[in-house]
């Protein structure tokens, strides 16, 4: 069970307002939202393709404060160094010690905005946080949050002077989202709510206390899939190797982590089991990140899938 009494409507109220503080933060944006925090209940980390300007640094701002954690940003640049992202040692002079500074990528809610224009040992020094929630530096590890979080961006259409993030860095990625732009209607709201204040000025409620965010993380991962659903996930992973568009089949890696989502996806509808419907809601953005497919072709190749899969009763 996901849990009970006073728990449980605990659970429920936190999770509504992160919702809340969302929502304000990008309006009209809801079903990406729920993406979002679909992920960060996962433990997944999140890869956001989409153009300049469309709130994804404001999502990261809003989101890190949401939770009770500190927030950094890098910019990605072809002359970023690894150092620059995990921390580096220097010399002491007055204690005559090597002292570790420690870089950005130790805060709470990480955003690396443009990460496909930084280099690939620099994309590499994220592989091991991102994965492990650790990064050694001179051959001392060094331990990140539990709930450590990357938000990392790429703009789909400027290609020049960039480098494709290697497959293996687009396994960490749990989910990969597009924002889009607003509606008329919420972006004349946006305008309205921006007069008489400036952007640094704007600030988001604290919703979590600390360790609360660990304790719904470790809620979703007690949510049930039965051995039936569980066997659709295989099925669903099988077809994906068999597809003759799909360049890269789910791995087994990529397949726990569809099964971590739509557990997440469960637990935000209020359930205590995963269901199919689960399973096929999560499944464009965790399936878009990791099997190769062009932009294009990748909607109706993931409904092919899930189309060419009998769904269980």
């Amino acid at each position: 069970m996901i849990a009970t009494g006073l728990q449980r409507m605990t659970a429920t109220d936190q999770l509504e307002r992160l919702r809340q503080v969302l929502n304000a933060a990008l309006r009209g944006k809801s079903q990406v939202m729920e993406y979002v925090l679909a992920c960060l209940l996962a433990r997944g980390h999140l890869l956001l393709e989409d153009l300049p300007g469309l709130g994804k640094t404001t999502l990261a701002k809003a989101l890190a404060t949401a939770v009770g954690g500190s927030f950094a940003r890098v910019q990605c640049t072809p002359d970023l160094l690894p150092g620059d992202i995990t921390g580096f040692s220097v010399f002491n002079q007055k204690t005559r010690e090597f002292e570790f500074l420690r870089g950005p990528v130790f805060a709470d809610v990480l955003l690396a905005d443009e990460i496909n224009r930084t280099t690939p040992r620099t994309q590499s020094a994220l592989l091991e946080a991102m994965a492990e929630r650790q990064v050694t530096v001179d051959n001392v590890r060094h331990q990140l949050t539990d709930t450590f979080f990357v938000i990392a961006t790429q703009n789909p259409v400027e290609h020049h002077g960039t480098y494709p993030l290697p497959e293996a860095q687009l396994d960490r990625f749990a989910m990969k989202l597009s924002i889009g732009y607003p509606q008329r209607d919420d972006e004349i709201g946006m305008l309205g709510a921006a007069i008489g204040q400036r952007p640094e000025e704007r600030q988001y409620p604290v919703v979590l206390q600390p360790g609360q965010l660990r304790e719904l993380q470790q809620s979703v991962t007690r949510i049930a899939v039965e051995p039936n659903v569980r066997g659709y996930l295989v099925d669903l992973a099988g077809a994906t190797r068999r597809h003759p568009q799909v360049t890269l089949g789910l791995s087994p890696r990529g397949l726990l982590t569809w099964q971590r989502v739509a557990q997440a996806w469960a637990f935000l509808t209020e359930r205590d089991f995963v269901t199919p419907d689960d399973v096929q809601a999560v499944a464009e953005p965790v399936l878009g990140v990791r099997l190769g497919l062009v932009p294009e072709a990748g909607r109706s190749v993931i409904s092919e899938l899930l189309q060419s899969v009998p769904v269980p009763v």
